[in-house]
């Protein structure tokens, strides 16, 4: 198994790449599969969340972009912004990481919080795609994301 303990903070070519779901992001210590299928054991330091298009350098050398996996998510629509700002409010009450974009919040889906949304007057769309909610408010993130390309498997 290939040990990874470092995420690099320059971009470098990548020769591997890891698709992690937005909650196996957060975990700092994991095993995983590259997408070649090689077993992978993370060990960064803890509080590591990583994002779609970090690198990380294993211990053979190689480096591994980490992509953001397709997920079951909900897109909240409005071309009202006190609409969209009342329904990322209750989100965030609510503790749950969010995606922003120009007319639009993303959650991992959940149909209590569905309804809330739709209450709110909001239109959902259902969909499966990479989730990259909002780095926290004392989370450092210092790159944009790659934009997310389409994997199968």
């Amino acid at each position: 198994m290939v040990r990874i303990h470092q995420r690099l903070q320059t971009p470098a070519p990548a020769e591997a790449v890891l698709i992690l779901s937005f909650d196996q992001r957060q975990k700092s210590r994991q095993r995983a599969r590259l997408e070649s299928g090689e077993e992978v054991g993370l060990n960064l330091p803890h509080g590591t969340v990583l994002r779609g298009g970090d690198r990380l350098r294993a211990d053979d050398g190689r480096v591994i972009e980490v992509l953001a996996a397709a997920e079951p998510v909900s897109t909240a629509a409005s071309v009202d912004p006190i609409e969209l700002a009342r329904a990322a409010y209750h989100l965030g009450n609510r503790h749950v990481a969010v995606q922003i974009g120009a007319g639009w919040l993303r959650y991992l889906r959940d149909h209590v919080l569905d309804g809330m949304v739709r209450a709110l007057g909001l239109t959902l769309t259902q969909e499966i795609i990479p989730f990259e909610p909002e780095a926290g408010a004392y989370q450092s993130h210092t790159h944009t994301p790659s934009v997310p390309r389409s994997h199968h498997g």
